[in-house]
């Protein structure tokens, strides 16, 4: 295949879509970065709560977390929106909407609709 080939294969993502990629990717590398500062401090302290506390804005461990949190929901509510207008949603608006009803709290429920949001084309 040529390069233009595969390129042409790639799934097209929405803007919220690849938001939520990036949000993810940036989470997961600041969490690793948090787990290491963890170890290495712990080394040479209790690691307490409020030492805890400051790892986690140090590192950037809470800034990445709470752009995840605002990237998952413009990425829910993208999806909630475009679903409206599938076949699949009009045959079964009563069980989606119970899904996204149940959002907040359950949050199996949310990982499944960003699970579910993320094949959206």
């Amino acid at each position: 295949m040529q390069k233009g080939e595969l390129e042409q294969m790639k799934p097209i993502l929405s803007k919220p879509q690849l938001g939520y990629s990036k949000a993810k990717r940036k989470f997961e590398d600041k969490s690793k970065v948090l787990e290491k500062k963890i170890e290495e401090t712990a080394k040479l302290q209790e690691v307490t709560q409020e030492v805890m506390e400051g790892l986690v804005v140090e590192t950037g461990f809470h800034e990445a977390f709470t752009a995840l949190r605002a990237a998952e929901n413009e990425l829910i509510e993208w999806s909630r929106i475009t679903m409206t207008h599938e076949k699949t949603y009009k045959d079964n608006k009563e069980a989606v909407d119970s899904m996204y009803e149940k959002l907040n709290s359950d949050p199996q429920m949310r990982a499944r609709i960003i699970q579910l949001a993320m094949r959206v084309r």
